[in-house]
């Protein structure tokens, strides 16, 4: 797994291939990937930035989905559930899993510039976090890690 976000790479093959595995995912496991559903994931994946609620409800009704809140949260809903798509607590807002279907603790590295997100991961249990929940007999079972910063194109433009 590595980290997707800042690095140029073929992105309609990145949105095809990660619906592709969400939709396997969901057939195998007997889920409904809905029209609706499809949809966010697609619009999530567009940019790896990450949208609110009202952004993704906005496309939505552009496009003739829904034009109700509960239409874009209810979808959202099901892909954080299901671990197709993470939200980025720092920013109240969501983002496509870069790794969707493996079993993974991601790390959010945010530029505070460009409001673009990076996906990685950590192995709670090699890492210090984990030794230090070890230490005091906790057992982490969720954790999110978000990192602000600038990324590699925001800090080329702030050295031009």
């Amino acid at each position: 797994m590595g980290t997707i976000g800042f690095e140029t790479h073929d992105h309609s093959s990145c949105i095809n291939d990660c619906v592709a595995v969400v939709d396997k995912h969901c057939k195998a496991e007997g889920l409904q990937l809905t029209p609706v559903r499809r949809r966010v994931l697609e619009i999530l994946l567009q940019e790896h930035q990450s949208l609110g609620a009202y952004e993704i409800l906005d496309r939505l009704r552009e496009e003739g989905m829904g034009s109700q809140p509960p239409v874009a949260y209810r979808a959202l809903d099901f892909l954080v559930k299901h671990g197709f798509a993470h939200k980025i607590e720092r920013l109240n807002a969501f983002i496509a899993c870069s790794h969707p279907g493996q079993s993974h603790t991601p790390v959010f590295m945010i530029c505070r510039e460009c409001s673009a997100v990076a996906e990685t991961h950590t192995d709670l249990d090699k890492g210090q976090l984990g030794q230090l929940a070890r230490d005091v007999g906790f057992q982490i079972e969720c954790s999110v890690v978000e990192a602000e910063g600038l990324c590699p194109k925001c800090q080329q433009q702030a050295s031009a």
